[in-house]
This record gives structure tokens, sequence and C-alpha cells, in this order.
């Protein structure tokens, strides 16, 4: 079944293939494409998390001319 979404390929090592390769098979993923999607989400999530909070906390931190 032919998609019209865009591909490219990712080479990654034995190690980092046996994770991917885990995760799928403990999470039931149909295929490494699936899988591999699904670890880059979270991934995208988790940093835009991490990014919203580094924002805050600098947003929340005292200017240079303030002391405490």
């Amino acid at each position: 079944m032919p998609t019209e979404k865009p591909r490219y390929t990712v080479i990654v090592d034995e190690e980092m293939l046996k994770e991917i390769d885990d995760f799928r098979f403990e999470n039931r993923y149909p295929s490494r494409s699936a899988a591999t999607l699904e670890l880059i989400r979270m991934g995208m999530k988790q940093l835009k998390k991490e990014q919203a909070a580094a924002k805050k906390a600098q947003k929340n931190k005292p200017s240079g001319g303030e002391t405490e």
C-alpha cells in the first residue's frame, strides 16, 4: 500500500537497532517504522516540555540588577 508521506533513511548501530526492536516487541508495534516513529514522537514531546520549562525558569529568574 503506497503512501504519500515523505520518507528518509536513518542509520543506527547494532545496539540502537536492538533497543528499537525491544521497544517494538514490548509495545507490540507492527513494524520498526511504527516503533521508530513513536520513539521520535515521544522524544519531540519531551524536548518541547524541557524547552517550555527552561523558558519558564528563565522568565522567573531575577534580572542582573536585582539583589536577593
